[in-house]
């Protein structure tokens, strides 16, 4: 069946302006980039084989343009506008912290977070400096570590903070592994920054981990 033959309420396109993008699953939103699938699937079914066979979504996207062209059912079109796609997102993550508007959304972050740190291979650790309007002031990645972590010195953290003269600091690292989940060693130096923080009057608002899926506040788990 193709999926002009479905119920109006599953077809992609559909469901996505009923309900917005967040109700679609990986599958359907690949689907709309392909707009058909190969000789005797629909592009739904294409886009379940792609991100079975190339996935999760995290690896699928984070290919070059050339390798996402190669595989059955992209081409360099659908490849090209995927990456040109992917590049607006980050853009317009990016333009409300470069414009210097006030961050009122934590979310934000953490997905300005996920989008700068996501694609790195190995650990790495970054901080987000804002005024005491909460207005983004610099994005600075501090520490560099190997696949398995990076070690991080909470007087730099401070000496960054002093000379932006920031009120405010978020901090967020990357976990290669792919599983956000905070590990002990995450809990103590979030510990000892927002205590070397306090020292200068400046407030650790949040710590971000990077991993697959949605980016974990430390904050919202109450860790902080």
């Amino acid at each position: 069946m193709r999926i002009r033959d479905w119920p109006a309420g599953e077809r992609p396109r559909e469901k996505l302006l009923a309900h917005g993008a967040a109700a679609l699953s990986d599958a359907e939103l690949l689907a709309l980039f392909l707009g058909s699938g190969l000789r005797g699937r629909d592009a739904v079914q294409t886009a379940r084989e792609l991100l079975a066979a190339h996935g999760p979504l995290r690896a699928l996207l984070d290919r070059p343009p050339r390798a996402l062209a190669r595989l059955p059912g992209v081409g360099p079109a659908r490849a090209c506008a995927l990456a040109a796609a992917l590049e607006l997102g980050n853009r317009h993550l990016a333009a409300a912290l470069e414009r210097g508007e006030a961050l009122t959304d934590p979310a934000s972050a953490g997905r300005y977070f996920a989008r700068r740190l996501r694609p790195r291979l190995h650990e790495v650790f970054a901080a987000l400096f804002l005024d005491n309007r909460h207005r983004a002031l610099a994005f600075e990645e501090l520490f560099t570590g190997t696949i398995d972590g990076a070690e991080v010195h909470p007087r730099e953290v401070v000496r960054r903070a002093l000379a932006h003269n920031a009120a405010a600091v978020i901090v967020g690292h990357n976990h290669p592994s792919g599983c956000p989940d905070p590990s002990a060693a995450d809990r103590a130096i979030t510990a000892r920054l927002r205590q070397a923080l306090s020292l200068v009057e400046v407030r650790l608002l949040d710590h971000f981990v990077v991993g697959d899926g949605e980016p974990v506040s430390m904050a919202a788990r109450g860790l902080l």
